[in-house]
């Protein structure tokens, strides 16, 4: 996972609320089991809508997006992740966000920004002139107009995602101690070493 410490550039308005998983990515999509190319098939009920944000050359590959409340409402469906980061979404911006598109969000390298309503119309505004940045060192989103908004994030996914960390990440980081255990678990329970060669 690639770390994600400053997302700047132009952000899609969307600002729809309750957008589900199944807006995001539809059921027809999930049967492939690549990630790649999941973004032809991101928000396609909302594509096939003239003049919608997503096929406007003026925000196309925009890193942020900005939505209404409960974003990623719905089913679990991790394809819903997927296709943003395949399409070159690295934060959405939100009032609100369900819990587990939240979690799939960031074990995916997605960050997820939760601000006041008012804070998030203010954006929705910028964003279509204007670029915008997220800084999660500061947790901040500033725009050019001196608009400056904090946000909060869990310390350990903000760890996780300044350092590029996923699950496998965090437990390569942490080789040396499981090395060690297992070297003292064979000293003080050598059966089990015996038992695994057996079984070999």
């Amino acid at each position: 996972m690639k770390p994600v410490r400053e997302v700047h550039g132009r952000a899609y308005p969307f600002g729809a609320k309750n957008v589900d998983t199944d807006v995001i990515i539809s059921a027809e999509w999930l049967k492939t089991i690549t990630r790649e190319g999941l973004g032809r098939g991101a928000f396609e009920s909302v594509r096939a809508q003239e003049g919608n944000v997503f096929d406007d050359p003026r925000y196309s590959g925009s890193p942020i997006l900005i939505a209404g409340d409960n974003f990623g409402c719905g089913s679990s469906r991790e394809h819903a992740a997927w296709a943003l980061g395949d399409m070159g979404v690295k934060a959405v911006i939100a009032p609100s966000f369900s819990d587990i598109f939240s979690g799939n969000a960031f074990k995916n390298g997605i960050l997820t920004v939760a601000l006041p309503q008012e804070a998030v119309n203010r954006l929705l505004q910028v964003a279509e002139s204007d670029e915008i940045t997220i800084d999660l060192e500061s947790q901040t989103v500033t725009t050019p107009f001196q608009d400056r908004f904090t946000f909060e994030i869990d310390p350990f996914r903000k760890h996780c995602l300044l350092n590029g960390l996923d699950e496998i990440g965090l437990t390569l980081a942490r080789d040396e101690a499981i090395g060690a255990f297992e070297q003292r678990r064979s000293a003080a329970m050598p059966w089990i070493e015996r038992g695994t060669e057996i079984a070999a």
